[in-house]
């Protein structure tokens, strides 16, 4: 191991630290992530920051699939769409790719509102997007899943992207029915969009998931960790009738798990801001804070139901701090290569991370 790689392994570590920040105390981040890592095999971020790396080029589409609607209100969350928007954005600073981000009809007035805030122009013209510099492209998906083939088939069969990536999107379980958190039945108001995650991963596309519970697009990667230890995942214990559990029944190649969905996606961008040498693909805490902002007052709701700037009950003091602290992270260890070059030698002597 060499000076580099070191940083690697522990930037990603303090990267994948943040994001799974319990604020909350009951444990479920940490649950899942133990799963995810042992999966994965290194930290989560580095992971799909070093598969995006490897796999994305100039003007590649890269297609971003989110929106998750909840009950009672039939409104899509926050969590998912500015994580994805986000994303959106590193995409294009750090590639020049084409992201599209593909949500159900609900999430379309915050992507219309945040593609300002990301500094981006915005159409659903993927032809035309192909043409286009700081441009990003959005699909709504049909939420009949007896459209939902023929209307994938129709989009990859014109626009093969080089990557998916599934950010807080509901996943059907194995007897095609979505849940919420709590084990109820939300098929009826939910994109069929897993359809297309499924279809782009047997052509060989690069697939990243990135969840929070088990009932989101991909989180069948680790099935059996789940099943064992994630509140009515198991089959029988979702609260619907259907007796299939809400554990989402695609299974990514590569997936991130997080306290909330959104810093999943913060992570992927600060690992890729890293790996680039490139600190202003990050997420500022002044960036964090207008999009979570603007979000709101598009109608996306707080996982409780509140129209303010809260992602699954933490509030925007919160979600602002843990993108500076990641963008902070970043910051450092690139500013600090050269200076601490005389301890990383002295640490890597001593051997403890051999191996690693």
């Amino acid at each position: 191991m060499n000076q580099q790689e070191l940083t690697v392994l522990n930037v990603g570590q303090n990267l994948d630290d943040l994001m799974n920040l319990d604020p909350r105390g009951y444990g479920v981040c940490r649950i899942l992530y133990k799963g995810a890592r042992d999966y994965t095999g290194k930290p989560l971020t580095v992971n799909a920051a070093e598969q995006l790396i490897k796999t994305v080029k100039k003007d590649d589409l890269v297609y971003i699939i989110t929106g998750f609607v909840l009950l009672p209100f039939k409104k899509a969350e926050m969590d998912g769409i500015v994580g994805s928007m986000l994303l959106a954005r590193a995409l294009v600073k750090a590639f020049e790719a084409k992201p599209v981000i593909v949500c159900p009809v609900d999430n379309l007035k915050a992507v219309e509102n945040l593609a300002y805030i990301m500094g981006l122009h915005l159409t659903d013209d993927l032809d035309y997007l192909k043409t286009m510099p700081l441009t990003m492209g959005v699909k709504t998906y049909t939420k009949d899943h007896a459209e939902a083939e023929a209307e994938a088939d129709k989009l990859i069969a014109k626009h093969l992207p080089s990557a998916v990536i599934a950010v807080e999107a509901p996943g059907r379980n194995a007897k095609g029915v979505a849940h919420n958190a709590t084990g109820l039945d939300v098929t009826e108001i939910e994109a069929k969009s897993d359809v297309l995650f499924a279809k782009l991963q047997q052509k060989g596309v690069l697939n990243i998931a990135i969840g929070d519970l088990g009932n989101e697009i991909g989180m069948s990667a680790i099935k059996d960790h789940i099943l064992r230890y994630i509140p009515y995942a198991r089959e029988g214990a979702c609260r619907c009738g259907c007796e299939g559990g809400i554990l989402a029944a695609t299974a990514a190649d590569h997936i991130v798990t997080a306290t909330t969905s959104d810093w999943g996606a913060y992570g992927i961008i600060a690992a890729l801001a890293y790996l680039l040498d490139n600190i202003d693909v990050a997420v500022t805490p002044e960036l964090e804070r207008e999009a979570l902002v603007t979000a709101s007052r598009s109608g996306m709701i707080d996982m409780y139901g509140w129209l303010i700037p809260a992602v699954d009950g933490f509030n925007a003091a919160i979600n602002v701090g843990i993108a500076g602290l990641m963008y902070e992270t970043v910051k450092s260890a690139l500013s600090l290569k050269q200076t601490c070059a005389t301890w990383f030698e002295k640490v890597l002597e001593l051997g403890f991370y051999q191996g690693k």
